[in-house]
C-alpha cells in the first residue's frame, strides 16, 4: 500500500459498488478542476487496508472518508468538506457546516440506508478510464 500519511492530496473512499457513490465520485472527478483529489473504494486492498490503519470497521460502507492532513471526516463532514474544494459554486455547499452535524448526519444516514434501493447496485466495482486510474488507489 503506498505510504497515505505522505500524499499530498485528499483521498476519498467511497463505496464501490452504490450506483450513487460512484455518481458521485465522476460529478467530483468533473468538478475537481484543480486535481486535488485521489479516490479508493472502501472493498479496495487500498481502501481496506488504509480503514484498518485508521482502525474503521472494514465492513460497513455506509459512508465516504475523506482523509485529509493526517485527519478523518465522514459523513456530512466529509461530503461539506469535499464540497469546499470543489471549482466553481459547490463550494458554497460549505456554509452548511454552520449545521451542528447531530441535525446534518441523520439527513445522510438516511440516504445511505436506502441509496441500493433507490439508486442500485452493481456486484462489482467500477473501473476508472485509463485516463483517470491516476487518481484512484487500488
Amino acid at each position: 500500500m503506498p505510504d497515505i500519511t505522505s500524499s499530498t492530496h485528499p483521498v476519498i473512499l467511497f463505496d464501490g459498488v452504490c450506483n450513487l457513490c460512484n455518481s458521485a465520485v465522476q460529478f467530483l472527478i468533473e468538478r475537481d478542476k484543480k486535481d486535488v483529489f485521489r479516490f479508493a473504494s472502501l472493498q479496495s486492498d487500498f481502501g481496506q487496508a488504509l480503514l484498518q490503519k485508521l482502525h474503521l470497521s472494514t465492513n460497513k460502507f455506509n459512508s465516504f472518508i475523506l482523509y485529509q492532513n493526517g485527519k478523518i471526516y465522514t459523513k456530512s463532514t466529509g461530503a461539506l468538506k469535499v464540497a469546499k474544494q470543489l471549482s466553481g459554486p459547490w463550494s458554497l455547499l460549505y456554509v452548511f457546516i454552520i449545521i451542528p452535524p447531530f441535525l446534518r448526519n441523520p439527513v445522510y444516514d438516511f440516504i445511505a440506508r436506502n441509496r441500493y434501493k433507490w439508486f442500485g447496485k452493481n456486484e462489482a466495482c467500477w473501473i476508472p478510464s485509463a485516463s483517470l486510474k491516476i487518481k484512484f488507489f487500488n
